[in-house]
């Protein structure tokens, strides 16, 4: 089954209401929003970490910022997080780069996300090219998301 497929599926399975855009590739964030009509902000970026006792979870940060490692691991209540190499995410997740989303990954790893993170947003939808809208609240309840304060300004 595609990483697309998975995706609609997970999505559906949970009751949430999605809209799936052809962006077309990108090469950057910020060339993504534009070809959505949307502020980079308004991206959610699907980040796969791997935590020190092997596993993984997604930190969710949005467009306009970066994760904050020291912050991620007071959270998490580690002193280590790594990210880890394209093909260990695909491996953990089932997703390649540029496509990762909590939903439809073949492993429910935790999810934390930024709490800045809020209204109509974009997140991967499982492959190149395409983009979904969702809203933020919706997704990260259904998620089950630890919602903190997880980024810095770029």
């Amino acid at each position: 089954m595609s990483g697309h497929s998975r995706f609609l599926d997970d999505a559906a399975a949970r009751g949430l209401r999605i809209e799936v855009a052809a962006r077309g590739r990108a090469r950057s964030l910020e060339e993504a929003a534009a070809n959505l009509g949307i502020e980079p902000r308004e991206i959610v970026k699907s980040l796969v970490v791997r935590h020190p006792d092997g596993s993984f979870l997604f930190a969710l940060i949005p467009g306009d910022r970066q994760i904050s490692w020291p912050k991620l691991r007071k959270l998490v209540g580690v002193n280590r997080l790594s990210m880890p190499a394209a093909d260990v995410a695909l491996e953990a997740t089932g997703y390649e780069r540029g496509t990762i989303t909590p939903l439809g990954s073949t492993t429910a790893w935790p999810v934390y996300a930024d709490a800045s993170i809020s209204g109509r947003i974009s997140l991967g939808a499982g492959e190149h090219g395409r983009s979904a809208f969702v809203d933020a609240e919706d997704l990260l309840t259904t998620l089950g998301a630890t919602v903190a304060d997880i980024s810095d300004p770029l």
